[in-house]
């Protein structure tokens, strides 16, 4: 059972997060793949890479696309043929594709505790809110950077740090949504960010505020 979540952000974004169970010849006998993704895949020395990897060419056919739909620019980002706005995440057991008119960037991570050890180089202001002795720090540790991932993502601009250029507004973890910015030489840039928990992981993305 592929598809484990729909969610509609707003009228122009859509976002499916696929719960990856399947084996990977069930995965990759469905699906036509251009030959440098086939040649990716097979290069690729983890089982759950490669599946992580088809269940995002999965994702695009539940959006009416193929992999040859699906292009790379020279800083790595995805585009789409059609031109509408792609991102795409993997971690572990789920993945996840974006599809919007608007700049969008997503990212699902894995709740861990080792996200702690880290937190200094990826937050600055955030640590002005954030208690390390609360019970929800490494849930909120963990949607800090899933909101910088998906931020470095739709940006997608080389120099960009999450430590020094991004920032995230306070929030509770009930709240869902909070505001992100990115202050990037001498440019201030805003963006409404939504948050989801599900199965110890948590998703993110991002879309740039009107």
């Amino acid at each position: 059972m592929p598809l484990y979540k729909t969610l509609y952000p707003n009228s122009q974004t859509t976002v499916k997060i696929w719960k990856i169970e399947e084996s990977y010849d069930d995965l990759i006998q469905p699906i036509t793949l251009k030959p440098e993704s086939l040649s990716r895949v097979l290069s690729m020395k983890s089982e759950l890479h490669q599946r992580g990897f088809l269940s995002v060419r999965h994702l695009l056919a539940e959006f009416g696309y193929t992999d040859i739909d699906l292009f790379y620019d020279e800083n790595g980002k995805p585009h789409l043929m059609d031109g509408k706005h792609i991102s795409i995440t993997h971690s572990f057991t789920f993945s996840g594709v974006v599809v919007s008119d608007r700049e969008v960037g997503i990212d699902i991570e894995k709740q861990r505790d080792k996200i702690g050890v880290i937190a200094h180089k990826f937050m600055d202001y955030e640590s002005q809110y954030l208690q390390a002795d609360a019970p929800d720090y490494i849930r909120k540790l963990t949607v800090i950077w899933c909101i910088k991932e998906s931020l470095y993502k739709l940006f997608a601009t080389p120099g960009l740090s999450f430590l020094q250029h991004t920032l995230v507004i306070p929030f509770a973890i009930s709240d869902t949504e909070t505001r992100a910015w990115i202050d990037y030489q001498d440019k201030k840039h805003s963006f409404e960010t939504t948050f989801t928990e599900f199965e110890g992981f948590t998703c993110a993305f991002a879309l740039p505020t009107f």
